[in-house]
């Protein structure tokens, strides 16, 4: 017994322990996509101060709202491309620096007079736009590089997760900013912030096989899993010129792939309500004062955060019971889209605790069916990756181009946020659908050679 004893320590001695580099990896993806969303709700938090200093009407700001997500839609393509082109790491540092830089200008608008400010303003948040695109595609590639399948659907969810976070964190830092030192101040901070993070980020992001720190055994154990590790390497043996087109028409013409690219675009409509049209809803349809909004939306953002990692860690532990990608990332969706319609029940009650209370609900419930960018890293071609997530990414910011304008015309036409709800409640239960009678079986899928012309 004690010579067993012996070599079972000696093999376990001998056996190095694998690292756990990319749960840095997450976190630092965490951290950064908490300030890009944070970027994005400063329009939000300082939109009522901001529309009356500029005389913006609703249907005005709901276009002010969508110049953000017309660049982001339009740059999603090219922004994917890159990535491929040029790996992760160069390219998501660099979008997360500009992103900050334009920002950062967006609190000197005010050296303009009237139309010119606004003009200023939109154009900047339109660069905002472009510099954000390969940031959210960046996170699938480096989440498909560095976990296994069992493990990828918490590790997106951590990521996605940052979305409700980010609220919890900024919104009422943003309130008290906005009330005390002026909407302009926002943009400030938040392009400040979003520098130093950019110098954090380039000290901690890598990809695996390049990573100092990351041992053999992480790199064996997470490729064994399912890992891509050498994405970048595939990408260059590829070569990709640009993103042709004939690879674009390989990803629209996967049933599976379209299914995941109409069930991401009608989630985002709920994203985008709650980023831009939410606080507004607590301030005008219920009178609140904007220290008091701020607050408030940080409630259902928890519930967001709770829900992200809740659905994330559910798909992983489905994985493992059945081994079935469709089984363990569709139940969560659907599950969450259906508890995310609760939202509609806002209609009904007059109580502000029962309106925050079904919009935490519904947000819990968004959290949870939030798979989207786990379903991608399981899907995307390993050589386009980046192309392929650009492509999701460019549905869901289509919502945020259409959505914010169209809940505008509602509440402009009828004077309440009811119809508005609804518009919202619809697009969750389109999303089951597609994922339910139009993905099929999720799997990785497979590039066919384009042949030379």
């Amino acid at each position: 017994m004690s010579y067993v004893n012996e070599m079972q320590d000696i093999k376990k001695h001998s056996t190095p322990k694998h690292t756990n580099i990319r749960w840095n990896i997450v976190i630092i993806l965490f951290i950064v996509t908490a300030v890009n969303i944070g970027d994005r709700t400063t329009l939000a938090i300082t939109g009522k101060d901001m529309s009356q200093a500029l005389g913006i009407n609703a249907v005005g700001l709901g276009w002010v709202f969508s110049a953000f997500s017309w660049a982001y839609c339009l740059a999603q393509i090219p922004g994917g491309w890159l990535l491929d082109k040029f790996g992760s790491k160069k390219v998501y540092l660099c979008s997360l620096f500009f992103w900050s830089l334009f920002t950062l200008l967006q609190g000197f608008v005010n050296v303009f007079n009237g139309l010119g400010a606004l003009i200023s303003l939109t154009v900047l948040l339109f660069l905002v736009g472009l510099a954000e695109a390969p940031a959210m595609p960046g996170n699938s590639r480096f989440t498909a590089a560095w976990f296994p399948a069992k493990e990828r659907a918490t590790a997106a969810a951590i990521f996605n997760s940052a979305q409700y976070f980010s609220t919890v964190i900024f919104a009422p830092i943003m309130g008290w900013i906005t009330a005390d030192l002026g909407w302009e101040s926002v943009f400030i901070f938040m392009g400040i912030l979003g520098i130093i993070i950019t110098g954090i980020a380039s000290k901690v992001i890598y990809n695996p096989l390049s990573h100092p720190k990351v041992n053999a055994a992480e790199i064996d154990y997470i490729r064994a899993g399912g890992a891509l590790v050498d994405i970048d390497k595939k990408s260059e043996n590829l070569n990709i010129s640009g993103p042709k087109l004939g690879y674009v028409k390989q990803l629209i013409t996967s049933r599976m792939l379209v299914g995941i690219y109409l069930g991401q675009y009608c989630i985002s409509v709920l994203t985008f309500f709650f980023i831009t049209w939410f606080p507004f809803y607590l301030a005008q349809e219920k009178g609140l004062n904007i220290k008091t909004v701020g607050l408030i939306s940080a409630i259902p953002a928890i519930c967001g955060f709770l829900g992200g990692l809740t659905g994330g860690v559910i798909s992983d532990i489905i994985m493992k019971k059945t081994n079935s990608l469709s089984i363990s990332r569709k139940t969560p969706i659907v599950f969450g889209m259906l508890l995310s319609m609760s939202m509609v029940l806002c209609n009904y009650v007059d109580s502000i605790y029962l309106i925050v209370f079904f919009m935490a609900l519904a947000f819990f419930g968004k959290g949870i069916g939030a798979l989207g960018w786990a379903v991608m890293a399981d899907t995307a071609p390993k050589e386009i990756a980046g192309l392929a997530s650009g492509l999701f990414n460019m549905c869901g910011s289509i919502s945020g181009i259409i959505s914010p304008v169209i809940i505008g015309y509602i509440v402009h036409a009828t004077g309440k946020f009811e119809w508005a709800l609804v518009f919202v409640a619809i697009h969750a239960l389109i999303a089951i659908l597609s994922y339910v009678f139009c993905v099929g079986p999720i799997k990785r899928m497979e590039l066919k050679t384009l042949t030379p012309a």
